[in-house]
């Protein structure tokens, strides 16, 4: 099936007389016959649900529809985004462990990563996506587990450059992690450029309508946890809670990281998506194509009209000819970016306050990327935590604006702005 068609069809084919649409089995548990049937589920010895706090049918259906649309052998989904973050990345690193991540990510994550996972004994050395070879070498250390990008990074729009970050991280034994929230599957197949796991912050385009917050982790399948047995002993070594069993062995190259992360990380962290959030989910990837279609074409004329208004500072579109990353995205996102636009406007931090005091149809929201356009002044709201000099390292100027264009009439999006941009005068 073509990406439009898994929107609508994909993890779930009802049988005759079934439900045609996912069912909500919003239940914690569930009865069996007897203690040794059930038993075999705790011992990883049979397929099953036993306590939604590891896995609950709905979530499973809908994980395997985003699993299907990236092209993963297995998926799970959390909470959050940042749940599916802090998963992705602990589920092969621990305590004494390290990691190299963009510095072009969501703020966040960087939190999440240079704070509290900092906290937990793993370190993360943190490289500018442009960097250069010896930069990114240097990056590396004895015990690194893993690399970390964005595909477009939340709200610099810095194009990461996957094929290369991917030999790098393969060349050191290491898989890829790409967060692919901003292009979705639609626009970014991040498996068919080298990355190894995926993640999604479900709450943002998938979900589309500013409902349900949720995440996703997706495995490609690619990765050869046995042939780098040494660096991942959680998924090659034993796991004596659950009587020795050693996933990779048992559960295959294809489904050994995603079984660890539900059978363990969500047995004692528990940051599961709850049924209702994941059935929200679902309605939304069945339209998640036409959207982002429909996403592109008109951040593709806004950013047009601002690149023209002599009220703005700069505009940063990686669909606007002459933009940093224009080619780097007809190579990875030929179909488009995303929705999403930075700007500044003349005047600085005061400017930006004023023009977005007036506007009518945008909101000012600290969501971004669902069917309604909102905007935010990144530096005194999602990046506040940052220093002026943080938040020029992440990309992220201290009078960005970050613009994130909906799906109405494009022509509105643009008069709201051209007036609101007068009001500067």
């Amino acid at each position: 099936m073509r990406k439009e068609t898994k929107c609508v069809q994909a993890g779930y084919t009802p049988k005759n007389g079934e439900p045609r649409m996912i069912p909500i089995i919003q239940s914690t548990t569930f009865k069996y016959d007897s203690s040794a049937e059930m038993g075999k589920l705790f011992d990883l010895e049979k397929e099953g649900y036993f306590y939604t706090r590891l896995q609950n049918p709905t979530n499973d259906m809908v994980a395997a529809k985003i699993a299907a649309l990236e092209g993963g052998t297995a998926a799970m989904l959390t909470a959050s985004g940042q749940a599916a973050s802090f998963y992705s990345v602990f589920n092969i690193a621990g305590a004494g462990d390290h990691v190299v991540a963009s510095t072009a990510i969501y703020g966040g994550t960087y939190n999440l990563f240079n704070v509290t996972m900092k906290r937990m004994g793993i370190d993360f050395t943190f490289v500018d996506p442009d960097c250069s070879d010896e930069e990114l070498e240097a990056a590396f250390q004895p015990n690194t587990k893993a690399v970390f990008g964005e595909t477009i990074a939340n709200p610099s729009l810095v194009v990461f450059d996957i094929e290369r970050f991917a030999g790098a991280a393969h060349a050191h034994g290491v898989p890829l992690i790409i967060d692919n929230t901003f292009a979705t599957p639609i626009n970014c197949r991040p498996f068919e450029w080298g990355a190894d796991i995926v993640t999604h912050s479900t709450t943002k385009y998938m979900d589309g309508h500013d409902v349900g917050v949720g995440g996703c982790i997706v495995d490609s399948g690619h990765f050869d946890w046995m042939a780098h047995a040494d660096k991942f002993p959680g998924l090659t070594q034993p796991d004596e809670s659950y009587h020795g069993i050693t996933y990779a062995e048992k559960f295959g190259q294809g489904g050994a990281y995603i079984t660890k992360a539900t059978a363990q990380l969500m047995r004692d962290l528990g940051a599961i998506q709850s049924p209702q959030n994941a059935f929200y989910l679902n309605l939304g990837l069945e339209s998640l194509a036409v959207r982002m279609e429909r996403h592109v074409q008109n951040a593709q004329k806004v950013a047009e009209f601002l690149a023209k208004d002599p009220h703005v500072a700069w505009v940063n579109y990686p669909g606007l000819k002459g933009n940093k990353y224009y080619e780097r995205a007809k190579k990875y996102l030929p179909n488009g970016t995303c929705g999403v636009i930075s700007f500044g406007v003349k005047g600085g931090r005061a400017a930006a306050e004023k023009f977005m005091s007036q506007l009518q149809v945008a909101i000012i929201a600290t969501h971004v990327a669902d069917a309604h356009t909102c905007i935010l002044h990144p530096a005194n709201s999602t990046h506040r935590q940052l220093s002026d000099e943080e938040l020029i390292r992440a990309g992220v100027a201290p009078d960005l604006i970050r613009l994130s264009v909906g799906i109405e009439n494009a022509d509105d999006i643009i008069e709201d702005l051209e007036q609101a941009l007068k009001s500067l005068d």
